[in-house]
């Protein structure tokens, strides 16, 4: 692997990466059976969740902590990137930008915030 997934090491053109860009990309690396699509993508996404979670479940129980801490870095990195691309897949897959997606979830965490509702449980609340 080049040096390239090291952000610090690009360019300032190669750091211009935006979300709708990072989503249009995405189609050029999907290969899924279309006709499953909904359910290859939420499976994937649950699978790069529980990557992550292992990862840090391990430096939890010690085991993480062998490594050099950019190596552990790097490691969630390379993990909330793959969480990233099905995210990116599935507001493709419904139809969504990344703006609704956002303004819908600050629209509603506002609203609990100024209800003071932010603790506690359910959609609804």
């Amino acid at each position: 692997m080049t040096d390239y997934w090291h952000y610090s090491k690009l360019t300032e053109e190669q750091r211009k990466m935006d979300w709708a860009t990072y989503q249009e990309w995405t189609k050029t690396t999907a290969v899924y059976p279309e006709e499953k699509e909904e359910e290859y993508l939420m499976l994937g996404l649950a699978s790069e969740v529980g990557e992550l979670l292992g990862k840090f479940k391990k430096e939890i129980r010690g085991d993480g902590f062998t490594e050099h801490i950019d190596m552990v870095t790097a490691s969630k990195l390379d993990e909330l990137g793959d969480v990233c691309w099905y995210i990116a897949r599935l507001m493709d897959h419904y139809d969504l930008t990344h703006h609704e997606v956002l303004h819908r979830n600050f629209v509603k965490l506002s609203d609990r915030k100024e209800r003071d509702v932010l603790k506690g449980s359910g959609d609804k609340r």
